[in-house]
């Protein structure tokens, strides 16, 4: 049976998540973190789509993006995808699937869960245990937001510029949104591991 297309709109948000196939490793190491986040910045170029939040976890990844035309969707993620699988497979030596199946997408449709679905992929890592504090994981966007580390990758959160006009006092708001716990990341984390 074919699979159902897509539903995408342009200039809509979107939650990217893809996984390993067989939920295996597809980051072995820092140099394949960086390669993924070069990836993005390559394909910044060649499509028009601003990256509000990202999370580059073992065995998968989040992105949370506006594209400026909807159909560019596939063919950005596709690019993507692909040319990371050309720089793994070539560095690890490594056949067969990389990915687990094509990558899910969630449209974002009130700009309110904007910032929530940001704040969810960055305590992606908190949630696996992996760390105990976002600030602490170093291959997502938090750090640009809570600390003010550039990131060239990311275009900045609009809900995050409007907390307020003084970047200090935006950064402590922030810190503490995304430190308070909310009910429903695990309701999401069950629904995005189908």
């Amino acid at each position: 049976m074919p699979r159902a297309g897509r539903v995408i709109y342009d200039n809509a948000v979107y939650h990217i998540l893809n996984r390993g196939h067989d939920r295996r490793r597809l980051f072995q190491e820092g140099e394949d973190f960086k390669g993924f986040k070069d990836i993005i910045a390559r394909y910044k170029q060649k499509f028009q789509f601003d990256l509000y939040h990202y999370c580059i976890m073992s065995n998968h990844f989040h992105l949370l993006l506006k594209i400026a035309k909807g159909e560019e969707l596939s063919a950005l993620m596709k690019g993507i995808c692909q040319s990371y699988a050309f720089h793994y497979k070539r560095k690890h030596h490594f056949s067969g699937y990389l990915f687990q199946n094509r990558y899910k997408s969630i449209l974002i449709e009130k700009d309110g869960y904007l910032m929530e679905c940001g704040r969810y992929i960055e305590r992606n890592p908190v949630r696996a245990g992996i760390v105990d504090n976002p600030g602490k994981y170093y291959w997502s966007s938090y750090n640009f937001y809570a600390k003010g580390i550039p990131d060239d990758i990311i275009t900045p959160d609009p809900l995050y510029i409007a907390l307020t006009a003084i970047d200090a006092e935006r950064r402590a708001k922030y810190i503490e949104y995304v430190a308070t716990d909310r009910p429903y990341e695990q309701l999401l984390d069950e629904k995005l591991s189908e």
